[in-house]
């Protein structure tokens, strides 16, 4: 299968989970710092301090990039190594750091991607409520200016938020990410909030006068399959799609929540206005995927009255089933219930378990996942969906947030001790593609 030349092979990674750094470099506390301090919150107590130590490598990381030949890299900007307190003045040492990334990219022929929320905000604006409050919208649209200002004309697409969906259920219901909150309420407020964040970085951004880069989205979708075609569990995937994908897309591709939404109670948190910030119209939608689910009705679940069960026969180390068609699925569906937009799939990857021997690591599985799902992205790009590019999750081994560092996602092995990467079987297979742009 031939992948044209303007479609983008690229890979990602995120500041929180690869850099370290946690107090150098005028760098603030973030929430996760605080989170992952908490015992019981990751497994083996595991934090980002040290990570993947990509504060100090990222000259060997850039390098590691170029071997690879991507032609873009997705990377977030951790918001309080620039504003340590969340807002006021901005530390000059985190710009720089930044721009020194960026000019490495430029020497490497590397398009920039560039997140500028990847789940590390400032505890100092936490402890003002966080994403419940409203205010932090708006210091988030100062952050995201000065960005622009200072860093923008490096950058060819930016993102205003990662998966706004975890940030709201993981953060705010479950509890398993930071803040840990568990109230679903607060979870509405947060979503809201991230929304209106995400309308107002557009509005800095179009009037920042960038002329040379694009901003967008990136949410994780989930293909949502009833378990049977009974009213019951038809109608109860209805709702899980709702609230695992329309959610967001809703919002900020029409203008309008879900009903689901209304019932819920978001129109407590709204006000005259946001839902016309939150819809200003972006540049490209960004789409994280990595499995699909089943789902019948379950009364007895007093949330959400629905019951999830992975699809697909194998699993990945994470519990995930593998489901390359249900990627085809979203976008296709993505493109026809929401109009023409490019599309960038900004994460797809698989954790496995693996073994360094003698410097050599075999992940045939993971090829199989990549390549699998890739073609499924080249198909629907072949079916008429504007997709421009893909994101492998991630360039090397990190931080897996809740997980700590037991699960492997990346194409480069990290050994956590020496901070030695080595290429796996996967990356070697992953730059053979870029090379010939031909997917086996």
């Amino acid at each position: 299968m031939e992948i044209p030349a303007d479609f983008w092979l690229g890979a990602a990674t995120a500041a929180y989970q690869i850099e370290g750094g946690a107090k150098e470099g005028g760098r603030g506390t973030s929430i996760w710092d605080v989170f992952s301090h908490q015992p019981g919150t990751t497994d083996r107590g595991d934090t980002g301090d040290v990570a993947c130590d990509h504060y100090h490598r990222y000259e060997s990381d850039i390098a590691l990039m170029k071997d690879l030949g991507l032609d873009a890299y997705r990377f977030s900007i951790s918001w309080p190594r620039l504003f340590p307190n969340g807002s006021g003045r901005i530390n000059t040492d985190g710009v720089d750091f930044y721009r020194r990334i960026l000019e490495g990219l430029q020497e490497a022929s590397i398009r920039p991607v560039v997140t500028l929320y990847h789940w590390d905000l400032p505890q100092k604006l936490q402890d003002n409520g966080g994403w419940m409050n409203r205010d932090t919208a708006f210091r988030f649209a100062e952050y995201a200016d000065a960005v622009f200002h200072r860093l923008g004309e490096s950058v060819q697409l930016f993102i205003t938020l990662n998966e706004p969906w975890c940030s709201s259920v993981l953060g705010h219901v479950t509890g398993e990410h930071a803040p840990g909150v568990q109230d679903y309420s607060s979870a509405l407020a947060a979503s809201h909030h991230l929304l209106l964040a995400h309308g107002t970085a557009v509005q800095a951004f179009r009037e920042s006068g960038l002329d040379n880069a694009k901003i967008g989205l990136t949410n994780v979708l989930t293909q949502v399959r009833p378990a049977s075609q009974t009213a019951d569990d038809t109608s109860a995937a209805v709702k899980a799609d709702v609230l695992l994908n329309r959610w967001f897309l809703n919002p900020v591709l029409r203008g309008n929540y879900p009903d689901l939404l209304h019932q819920l109670g978001i129109h407590q948190v709204t006000r005259q206005g946001d839902t016309d910030i939150i819809s200003l119209p972006i540049d490209f939608l960004g789409v994280n995927y990595y499995h699909s689910v089943f789902v019948r009705n379950d009364p007895d679940n007093p949330l959400t009255g629905f019951a999830m069960f992975e699809s697909g026969d194998e699993r990945t180390d994470m519990g995930w089933g593998v489901d390359a068609k249900g990627l085809y699925e979203v976008i296709t569906r993505v493109a026809a219930d929401y109009g023409p937009l490019p599309i960038y799939i900004t994460e797809n990857g698989a954790a496995f378990e693996d073994h360094l021997n003698a410097g050599v690591i075999d992940d045939p599985k993971r090829i199989a996942y990549i390549r699998s799902h890739l073609a499924e992205v080249l198909h629907a790009r072949a079916d008429g969906v504007d997709v421009r590019g893909y994101f492998v999750w991630s360039l090397m081994d990190n931080f897996e947030w809740a997980k700590g560092y037991s699960k492997r996602f990346g194409l480069y092995y990290v050994d956590y001790e020496t901070q030695e990467r080595f290429p796996k079987a996967s990356a070697n297979w992953y730059r053979d593609v870029i090379t010939t742009r031909h997917l086996k």
